[in-house]
Parts: structure tokens; C-alpha cells; sequence
């Protein structure tokens, strides 16, 4: 059905319409935009997402990236930070495909639409001026036709009346033919006028006004079919990006079946496993026969304890039995499984390095951990040494051509290089070696579960201990291996040392005796007072927490490790660091000096 000819006489409400149709485009496109900001915001927050649990660059996140389910949780948020790359693309393909394709051709419709309703109003306009005139040339039509009757009508008056005479009766005939001539004519000009307006008036609405609506139908149809196209855009910019969302979800379903829980426990052993055997049987002791008694090979308590003195105050303090704060007796037995099932820690402050980090040579980790980590260190300087070989190798031929060809350059200008790359060679040829002998040493001594002694002993030592070897000088190696908590340094215990060295009876002494009770353990006299310079917090076993300010009692001097054992009360006490506090050691204690 056509417009012109079926809704010729409502321009104004199809004005109305047009203009609806208008705002229904300018309120689809704010809705299309207001989706694509929704996908790109959602996309921003997703890749936001995806990069706060992306790993850091620590150590502790590689150690993570050899577990399965830590390598697939990083597989599936590469794989979602794609699929908040793919809403990007939806909501760039929105802006381009609909909001702008929309947006130009709204201002086109606008302008067409413009210029038909101009091109109708002016026909309107038109129309209406013809039938103004047409009215007017009707009305003087009417008025001269009514004059000529008044006319007509005074000359038979006057021509009828003896008493008016010829010449008043001529001149009235005149008046009533001039009145008739006149509208003779009017009648010739409306009744040419009138065909005239109405051939303009089937011109208009026949002709131009189902012309300018037509126009105006088609416009709308394609105002619509445009919509039409857009919707279906809307859906397909979705669709494109279905395949590529699809691959990026199987991506995460591989990541997640890719988890291989024997191989994460398998990682567990390799990342933990220590290489210390179990510690074997405990020697039977009785106590109920008067008799000198040894320290047993796998004691768990590695400095030997002499018998006090009586009236004489112990400086020796075996490290796992920590004194009981509580004054209550407590079997022996019960102290042991408390250190056996105990956390792995520190052997001894004496191996502390500020900062948390380790000594070069990795003595302070287990043998299975430490041989690790110099293997990669190996490998790690092999790879370097491969690359430093290549740009010497690069080098030479560089020379080499340069000696052929000189134009090309000057053959001593890369002597200077080729010296720095050979000594860097060098440099890292004799890091190999020296990590290779600490991988040899350790290689050495690793623990073998054929070797029944060490299966006995449950720790591993490396020097041969005999019946004459002081008992001291026997704790000190084995403490270079191990400690009871489970972890090793190559230090040796210098508390032992010097316990040994200042008791020397306690060296050649083979009979120490364990009291039943370490709660009858005398504490050690207090030989200065320190004050804290900074507040400091013990975190490792040992250790004791201080605020600024404090007062503390002194009851061993720093001996060149960087740590003071300090006292708060009667049964608080712990290592802090030397450089922490502001000694003040008593006049008559040994070695007494104030330092800070």
C-alpha cells in the first residue's frame, strides 16, 4: 500500500511518525553503545583479574610453577585473559559495525527527511496560495456580477421615469453596460482561474504529494531495513567471537586435565626431601643400677652434659630442651617426642644471616636440597659459559675477516672484546669448578640406605668418630651435617666449641649423667645490661622479640656471629641481633667492653 495515495490528507501525523522513527534509531544506538561499554568494561575487569593472580617474579612462585595445578591455574588465566580479549572485540566490533554505521546514516535520514517534508510543505504552501487567489477572483466575480444588477436595475428605473430625462437615462444604460462588461469579465477570469486551480489541486494530490510521500515511505522502509541489518549485527559480532571463546575454554578444560596429582606429590618428596636418614634405636639407659653411663651414637642431644658442680652455676644448655616456663616436672621422654615431632628449623643462631638469604655454597639447606641447587647452579653457569663461547667463537670469525679484508675494519678493534669475553669464560669456567667440588663433596656424603651404621645412627656425619675422639670435637661434626630439627649447615656449633673449650673435663668426660628432670637446669649469670636501639621481632626458634627502648640483661656476648643471647625475666630469653642494642657488660664479667 502506497503512502500518496492512501494517507494523502495526513502530512502532519506522517510528520509525526518520521520523526518517531528517528528517536527509535537514536535510542537503539545509545543502547548498543551502553553494551559495548558493559563488554569493554567487563573485558578491563577480566584482564584485571587475570593479571592479580598472575605470579609474581619470586622465588617462591617458581618453586610453584613445577606443580601441575599451579601450571594449569596459570594456563587458564592466559586463557581467560583471551577471552576478555575477545569482549574487547565484541565491543570494538559494536562501535564500528552498528554505533557509528548508525550514527553517519542518521544524519543522513535527517537530512533527507528534511528536505522531503521541505519539498511538501512548499507544495502545500503552493496549493493554498492558489485557492487564496482562486477565492479572491470568485468574490470579485460576485461583487461585479452584483453591481451590474444594481446597475441593470437603476437604468430601468431612470428609463422608466418621465421625468428624468434622455440624457439621465443614457448615462444610466452606460453605467448598467459598463457594470455588465465588467462582470462579464470577472466571470472570464474566475472561470479561468478555477480551471486552473484545479488542475493545480490534481497536481498536488495526485501527483506531487503522492510523489513526496512515496519518497518518504521508502526512506522509512529503509530506516527499518537498516535497524533490521543492525539487529542482526548485534547477534553475529557475538557469534564471530564464539569459535575463538570455545577454544579459549577448551584451553582451560586441557589446563585442568592436564592436573596430575602423582606428579605434585612427587613434586613434594623432590622439593622437601632432606636425604637425612630416620634417626635408628635409642640406647636403652638404666637408671637403676649405680654405673657410668655414654652418650649413645644417635642421642638426640649432641653436646655432652657434664654433672654440675655443686654450688656452681651450668653455662650449658642443650638447645632442643628449651627450659620449662611452667615449674612443673616433666618426664624425659616427654621432651623427646616434643623435639622429634617439632617444626624444622635453624640448628642454630650461630648459621642466621640477616635478610633471610644463604651462604654461597648452600650449606645451610639439606643435602638432597643443597645438591639441587648446586646442580642448577651448574647448569645455569654451563648455559652462560655456552653463550660467552658463542660470542668468542662470533668474535673471531669477525677478526678474521677484518685480517682478509681490512676495508672492512680494524682487526685490533676487537681484541679488546675478545680479551674481556675470555676472561669472563674464565671467571665462570672456575665457578663451575668451585660449585662441581661443593657438588662432589655433598655427592659424597650423601646418606646410603645400605650403610647399616648410618641406618643406625639415622644422621649423617663425615668424620670417623672413635672411642678416644673427645665427645665434644664427635657433636661438632655431626652438627655440620645435621641438626636435630632437620636442618644443615657447614658451620660448626661454636656454643659447643666454646663449652668444650672452656670445660675441658666436659670433653674427657665419659660419663655425663641426664638429670631426670632439665627443669632443675640452673640458669646463666647475667654479665652486663643492653638497651634496644631498634624494635625487632623474633620470628625464628631461638630468637626473642624486643620493642625500642627496652632493658635487657646480658648472659652471652656476641662471638663474632652478629648475635647476643639476652634475658627479659627469669624465663624469657633468646638471640638478637648484636647491632640491634647498646651493650653495657659488667666490669668484672670476661672480656667485658661496651660496644655497639
Amino acid at each position: 500500500m502506497s503512502w500518496g495515495t492512501e494517507l494523502w490528507d495526513q502530512f502532519d501525523n506522517l510528520e509525526k511518525h518520521t520523526q518517531w522513527g528517528i528517536e527509535f534509531v537514536e535510542r537503539y544506538t545509545k543502547f548498543v553503545k551502553e553494551r559495548s561499554e558493559i563488554e569493554a568494561s567487563y573485558a578491563k575487569q577480566m584482564r584485571n583479574l587475570s593479571k592479580k593472580y598472575q605470579p609474581k617474579k619470586s622465588s617462591r612462585e617458581e618453586e610453584e610453577s613445577k606443580y601441575t595445578f599451579c601450571r594449569a591455574f596459570l594456563a587458564s588465566l592466559n586463557e581467560l585473559n583471551d577471552y576478555a580479549g575477545q569482549h574487547e572485540v565484541i565491543s570494538e566490533n559494536l562501535n564500528s559495525q552498528i554505533i557509528s554505521v548508525l550514527t553517519n546514516y542518521l544524519q543522513e535520514h535527517k537530512t533527507e527527511r528534511k528536505s522531503h517534508f521541505h519539498d511538501g510543505r512548499k507544495a502545500q504552501q503552493q496549493i493554498e496560495s492558489s485557492w487564496k487567489q482562486l477565492e479572491v477572483c470568485k468574490r470579485r466575480f460576485e461583487r461585479d456580477c452584483k453591481e451590474a444588477d444594481r446597475a441593470q436595475q437603476y437604468f430601468e428605473k431612470m428609463d422608466s421615469d418621465i421625468n428624468v430625462t434622455k440624457a439621465d437615462v443614457e448615462k444610466a444604460r452606460q453605467q448598467a453596460q459598463t457594470r455588465h462588461q465588467m462582470a462579464s469579465d470577472s466571470k472570464n477570469e474566475y472561470s479561468s482561474y478555477l480551471h486552473k486551480f484545479n488542475q493545480e489541486q490534481n497536481q498536488h494530490y495526485y501527483t506531487v504529494i503522492p510523489d513526496i510521500f512515496q519518497k518518504l515511505q521508502e526512506m522509512e522502509e529503509k530506516r527499518i531495513e537498516r535497524i533490521g541489518v543492525c539487529m542482526k549485527s548485534f547477534a553475529e559480532v557475538d557469534r564471530q567471537v564464539i569459535p575463538i571463546v570455545g577454544k579459549c575454554l577448551d584451553g582451560m578444560t586441557i589446563a585442568a586435565e592436564s592436573i596430575e596429582p602423582k606428579n605434585d606429590s612427587k613434586q613434594v618428596v623432590e622439593s622437601y626431601k632432606s636425604g637425612f636418614e630416620p634417626p635408628g634405636d635409642v640406647d636403652f639407659e638404666d637408671y637403676g643400677q649405680a654405673m657410668t653411663r655414654t652418650v649413645s651414637e644417635t642421642s638426640l642431644g649432641r653436646e655432652s652434659v657434664r654433672e654440675r658442680p655443686s654450688g656452681g652455676k651450668s653455662k650449658g644448655k642443650l638447645w632442643p630442651f628449651i627450659k620449662n616456663k611452667n615449674k612443673h616436672k616433666e618426664p624425659l621422654s616427654h621432651r623427646l617426642n616434643d623435639f622429634m615431632t617439632s617444626k624444622p628449623k635453624m640448628h642454630c643462631l650461630r648459621s642466621l644471616r640477616r635478610g633471610g638469604s644463604g651462604p654461597e655454597d648452600f650449606s645451610h639447606l639439606p643435602p638432597e636440597q643443597r645438591r639441587k641447587k648446586l646442580q642448577s647452579k651448574i647448569d645455569e653457569l654451563n648455559k652462560d659459559i655456552h653463550k660467552e663461547t658463542d660470542a668468542r667463537d662470533a668474535l673471531a670469525k669477525m677478526k678474521d675477516v677484518y685480517e682478509k679484508n681490512p676495508q672492512m675494519g680494524d682487526p685490533a678493534s676487537v681484541d679488546p672484546r675478545l680479551a674481556e669475553v675470555g676472561q669472563n669464560i674464565e671467571k665462570l669456567q672456575f665457578e663451575v669448578q668451585k660449585f662441581e667440588g661443593w657438588l662432589a663433596e655433598v655427592e659424597g656424603r650423601m646418606p646410603s640406605k645400605s650403610d647399616a651404621h648410618r641406618r643406625q645412627s639415622g644422621l649423617y656425619e663425615t668424620q670417623n668418630s672413635n672411642s678416644t675422639t673427645p665427645v665434644g670435637n664427635n657433636n661438632c661434626a655431626q652438627d655440620r651435617e645435621s641438626s636435630p630439627d632437620g636442618s644443615y649447615t657447614e658451620e660448626q656449633s661454636s656454643e659447643t666449641q666454646v663449652k668444650i673449650n672452656a670445660n675441658p673435663t666436659l670433653a674427657t668426660s665419659s660419663t655425663p649423667e641426664f638429670d631426670d628432670e632439665f627443669d632443675d637446669e640452673e640458669t646463666l649469670p647475667t654479665i652486663g645490661t643492653c638497651k634496644a636501639l631498634y624494635p625487632f621481632e623474633g620470628k625464628n626458634e631461638g630468637t626473642i622479640s624486643v620493642a625500642e627502648g627496652e632493658l635487657l640483661y646480658v648472659i652471652e656476648e656476641d662471638k663474632g656471629d652478629g648475635w647476643t643471647r639476652v634475658r627479659r625475666n627469669e624465663d624469657e630469653e633468646g638471640y638478637i641481633p648484636s647491632s640491634y642494642v647498646e651493650v653495657f657488660l659488667e666490669t668484672n664479667a670476661k672480656g667485658a667492653m661496651t660496644y655497639i
